[in-house]
């Protein structure tokens, strides 16, 4: 028999589900996630674009990188610090950031409807230009600013709650990006919030529902790197090259985020008071540097890297030896010159460079299986998120049969990259704007960390 506490339970519960105010709340919640899940999939068309459109522009003349790419990268760079500050670089590091700061103010400063308007804008130049940069990570920045907003605009209750949508809008972005729910969810509680809260899960899992229908029915269920039909056999043999493929990727990962934390915080000798100085003028330097890269690598560095990766994978294409290598280093000047731009996709584009090479060491295992493995060990080391590279790995490729290999060469990769890298690089750079943000605003101050019976924040769910 219910008692009258069950009873005023029951009444007040039913009272929030038809409360009118809670559903304008879920129907703003709900439009939010769609509306990430369209704009991922409207980015990701213009990016496309911009990328046919510089190879358009490079079969005219092989020399006009040498001046579009200073010239373009520089009018990015100075853009993004006069019109849209906040929009450099990946994008999930202010998102980060933003999880981390109790004032509003500041928070609005790295994410809103501006922002994410001008991080849309710059990394489709950016790729325009033949900038080495992906627009996957933009995509949490802009995913996470719209659900920050609509958060405002229903006004609903409590901190916590606002995180909770920043969190979610960041999954959906990653799940409608590359068309991977479950890596979108994996991802935003192993790296956005680097816990896992169970009164938000909900949350999380709803935006990563609506914006991942959004992206299937706009384009279709379809992997992104396509599918492969390689099969793996765990012989001895095979499990020493998986144990060597992720030392190799974990290592050089590792030493990616270790050099891009060490320039983030300061470039040393006359590079460093060129950056800081004129910073327009580095940019240009920059991008005259991305542009003799490309040359060097015959065209490949050039853009997100996704057509050389496809071609890896599926055997197709000619993609030179030093690929792996040339395409870091773009990646990495890109970052630097402080455009706007991801490394999600250059990231793996890294790794499936170097699983080309590591074909020729381990020929007795199937040569699409080794880039495969190499990307999510280079893609771990990156961003130490072991879980997150192996699932988004078989997503991407639909390759459920390596599940075993894929997680312990990402494991083993994560362990090799803290060698050489202790932090996270998405932790690192996220504190240079927290610390911004304290600086500017004492008042700005970290969230105080969860307790174990902490209140349960009313979900739009």
């Amino acid at each position: 028999m219910t008692s009258p506490t069950g009873y005023r339970h029951i009444l007040r519960s039913g009272a929030r589900w038809i409360s009118p105010r809670r559903w304008v709340q879920r129907l703003l919640f709900w439009g939010g996630a769609i509306g990430v899940g369209a704009v991922a999939v409207l980015f990701a068309a213009a990016s496309e674009q911009a990328h046919d459109g510089f190879e358009a522009l490079l079969e005219r003349a092989w020399w006009l990188p040498l001046l579009l790419m200073p010239a373009g990268i520089a009018l990015i760079a100075f853009v993004s610090r006069k019109i849209f500050p906040g929009t450099q670089g990946s994008g999930i590091p202010q998102t980060i950031a933003a999880l981390n700061l109790d004032d509003q103010h500041e928070r609005d400063k790295l994410l809103s409807l501006r922002i994410a308007t001008g991080k849309i804008a710059l990394t489709v130049c950016g790729l325009l230009c033949g900038a080495s940069v992906g627009r996957e990570g933009p995509t949490v920045q802009v995913g996470a600013a719209i659900m920050h907003t609509l958060g405002k605009l229903g006004r609903f209750p409590r901190m916590e709650m606002d995180r909770a949508l920043i969190l979610a809008g960041g999954a959906a972005g990653v799940a409608a990006a590359f068309n991977t729910p479950l890596a979108g969810i994996v991802f935003a509680i192993e790296e956005l919030s680097r816990s896992y809260e169970q009164r938000t899960n909900g949350t999380i899992l709803a935006a990563v529902i609506f914006a991942g229908l959004t992206s299937l029915a706009l384009l279709g269920n379809y992997t992104y790197f396509g599918t492969s039909a390689v099969t793996l056999g765990l012989d001895l043999h095979t499990w020493l090259a998986i144990g060597v493929i992720g030392l190799t990727g974990g290592l050089a990962g590792g030493l990616f985020s270790r050099m891009l934390i060490f320039a983030s915080r300061g470039l040393p000798g006359w590079l460093g008071r060129v950056a800081n100085q004129r910073p327009i003028v580095f940019a240009a330097g920059c991008g005259l540097v991305l542009a003799v890269i490309g040359l060097v690598s015959g065209g490949t560095t050039y853009g997100t890297g996704y057509a050389e990766t496809r071609g890896i994978l599926q055997g197709t294409g000619e993609i030179p030896a030093s690929f792996g290598l040339l395409k870091l280093l773009a990646t990495l000047v890109s970052y630097l010159s402080g455009i706007p731009g991801g490394i999600f996709a250059p990231s793996l584009a890294v790794g499936a460079g170097i699983g080309a090479n590591l074909t020729e060491v381990f020929s007795f295992v199937p040569a699409g299986a080794v880039v495969i493995l190499a990307m999510a060990a280079y893609f771990s080391g990156v961003v130490q998120a072991p879980l997150t590279a192996f699932v988004i790995l078989i997503e991407m490729t639909d390759k459920h049969d390596i599940v075993l290999p894929l997680m312990a060469v990402a494991l083993v990769a994560n362990g090799a990259s803290r060698l050489v890298c202790r932090e996270p690089l998405y932790k690192a750079l996220a504190q240079r704007f927290v610390k911004t943000a304290t600086a500017s605003d004492p008042g700005a101050s970290l969230p105080a960390a969860p307790t174990a019976g902490g209140g349960r924040p009313d979900r739009p769910d």
